[in-house]
């Protein structure tokens, strides 16, 4: 009595029952979805992956950043009050430092007037006279100097006050007050952290640079945001910094 191939030694026929070998997928019933295999997750229906950093949510002004998640971009508007209350603080700055450079500088002429009275009563042909004279001379060159160098002094200290204010608050806490005030902060784009001080002070620079061509260079720098395409209202400074401006 024959069991199938004699050169089959399980005496099995082949193709009739013959279970597949380790290492190859078997065949599901007909009407049974396949499963998937270990290491491979499975998408629930509906669902969509996160979106990646950076990406814009359906161009409605809310973008998603590492870190951060979904936030809104600052407006021009609030970025415009948030200016004005800087210039109001800086203005402040100003008006202080300019009012000691000021008493500084009224001091100074007040001493070389009163050297030119102490002249009167002399008679003009006096030794003493011409010297009293020689003398208010050198006093009033010397206030003039005076009065130049506090000049320079208090333009310089209200230059370093200035890049302080902005570099160092933008590093640090992410706003100036102007932007503390209405809810906006400066952040990397890549990361979501804070610029830091080198990509604050790329960002503080750019516009600093325009202003030496009579300050348009500096207001096309802070337009620039109108001019960018992709949605993020990035300005020229932001791009370099690699920074975006985003609402609280």
């Amino acid at each position: 009595m024959s069991f199938g191939d004699s050169n089959n030694p399980y005496g099995q026929p082949q193709g009739q029952g013959q279970q597949p070998g380790y290492g190859y997928p078997q065949q599901a019933p007909q009407g049974v979805p396949p499963q998937q295999g270990y290491g491979y997750p499975q998408q629930q229906p509906g669902a969509y992956p996160p979106p990646a950093p950076g990406t814009l949510q359906a161009n409605n002004g809310y973008i998603n950043l590492y870190g951060l998640g979904t936030v809104k971009i600052g407006t021009m508007g609030l970025r415009f009050a948030a200016r004005l209350i800087d210039g109001v603080a800086i203005g402040a700055i100003y008006w202080i430092l300019g009012a000691i450079g000021l008493a500084g500088a009224l001091g100074v002429g007040s001493a070389a007037a009163s050297s030119i009275e102490d002249c009167n009563g002399m008679d003009p042909l006096s030794p003493a006279y011409e010297a009293c004279v020689n003398k208010a001379a050198e006093d009033a060159g010397a206030a003039a100097g005076g009065i130049i160098a506090a000049l320079f002094g208090v333009l310089l200290i209200l230059g370093i006050a200035t890049m302080l204010y902005e570099w160092l608050m933008v590093a640090f806490v992410g706003a100036t007050l102007g932007k503390m005030a209405v809810g906006l902060r400066v952040v990397k784009e890549a990361t979501g952290a804070k610029p830091g001080l080198g990509g604050s002070f790329i960002r503080w620079i750019i516009p600093m640079a325009g202003s030496l061509l009579c300050g348009l260079g500096q207001i096309l720098v802070y337009l620039s945001p109108f001019f960018d395409n992709s949605g993020k209202l990035q300005g020229w400074h932001d791009r370099a910094a690699g920074t975006i401006v985003i609402k609280k």
